[in-house]
């Protein structure tokens, strides 16, 4: 047997994202006798130990924000140019993987995958706006598309999107099916009882995710459910004045900050609805593994119907429409708690499936 082959992922950095804990996913359940991921990021992240163990390598060059745009390009010439092993690159940074895949096909990677994940740019309108240009190159220098949604397909790739392939977000399922005692000991651990209703939310702290709708529902939410407690899983710039909000609801004793975790699977045990507010989505992984965990979820109609996995488990709400979301979130905290890793596979969500079928592909084409 020859050597794995290596494929290059590009992205930011490998923090727990939606995408980056889909990577990892991945990474850890594909054939590694055959397959190697390595990647292209530009900061250091939480992951990179644990794919340097799994037999990969991590590169990094400055972002635009360090170097700015001529620089930004220049690295990216200048890896390519000094890296001319890869055959394949799989290019996860939205409108941005219009630069990483003009330098990759200049330097003639014949195979290079531009992967939509999202729904909408984030940042100011000068950041928009530089996003769109570089968005502008991916049709010309892509040669497959790839969307964790038919939604996050349209809007990357407009006119191509019906030629882009739908990679399902997969979970390993059998690591969030619901377990009574350990709901019983994270709740334990967090200083809670079973008599608490807990409401949980997993998310970086952007603009995206809403965190400020999401305290001010909760803040409602407590007057009516006196033992409602709201657990926060993640981090972001905005951390800071989520925290101060809290503060001015006089909240601090009902809202806890855990920061980013890495045993989300146990958290979402001791969860009794999954509140997800976000402005736009690709498809979430975190709602996914949530709907695995047989949590009752109430989350914005901006989100796509894809995610719904027929468990009963979903409640879309309008974000103008508060009573709905107290309404939806109350009817929900009553619900028993079940899971089924059927569900998850018969959907294509199972992330054995995914990676198979990811591999598959890698080695085919």
């Amino acid at each position: 047997m020859g050597r794995p082959l290596r494929i290059l992922h590009s992205v930011v950095n490998m923090n727990r994202g939606g995408a980056e804990t889909l990577l990892m996913n991945l990474y850890r359940n594909i054939d590694r006798t055959k397959i190697k991921f390595d990647f292209l990021t530009n900061k250091e992240g939480v992951f990179d130990p644990e794919i340097e163990q799994l037999g990969g390598r991590v590169y990094r060059i400055p972002y635009i924000t360090d170097v700015g745009h001529f620089g930004y390009i220049k690295a990216l010439d200048r890896f390519f140019k000094d890296h001319q092993q890869y055959k394949v690159v799989h290019s996860h940074m939205d409108k941005m993987s219009g630069f990483v895949l003009r330098a990759a096909k200049r330097a003639g990677v014949p195979m290079r995958i531009a992967h939509s994940h999202n729904t909408s740019s984030e940042g100011g309108a000068f950041a928009r706006l530089y996003k769109w240009y570089a968005g502008t190159r991916i049709s010309s220098n892509a040669s497959h598309l790839f969307s964790c949604s038919r939604e996050a397909a349209k809007w990357l790739f407009h006119s191509q999107a019906a030629h882009s392939a739908i990679l399902k977000n997969g979970i390993e399922s059998e690591r969030f099916l619901f377990s009574p005692d350990v709901r019983l000991q994270v709740r334990r651990d967090l200083g809670l009882t079973e008599d608490h209703f807990v409401l949980g939310h997993v998310g970086r702290f952007n603009r995206q995710k809403n965190h400020r709708f999401l305290i001010e529902m909760f803040a409602e939410l407590q007057k009516v459910k006196k033992d409602a407690r709201l657990i926060l899983t993640g981090d972001g710039p905005l951390r800071p004045e989520i925290e101060q909000q809290v503060k001015d609801f006089g909240l601090d004793e009902r809202v806890t900050f855990l920061g980013v975790r890495s045993d989300i699977d146990r958290l979402m045990q001791a969860f009794d609805v999954f509140a997800f507010p976000s402005f736009h989505e690709g498809l979430p992984v975190t709602l996914i593994e949530a709907q695995g965990a047989g949590l009752p979820c109430v989350l914005s109609d901006t989100i796509t119907k894809e995610v719904d996995l027929g468990m009963q488990l979903v409640h879309y709400c309008p974000l103008g429409d508060m009573t709905s979301w107290l309404e939806k979130i109350l009817e929900s905290s009553n619900a028993s708690r079940k899971s089924s890793a059927k569900a998850l596979f018969r959907n294509g969500y199972d992330i054995s499936d995914t990676a198979v079928w990811l591999g598959d592909f890698y080695l085919g084409v």
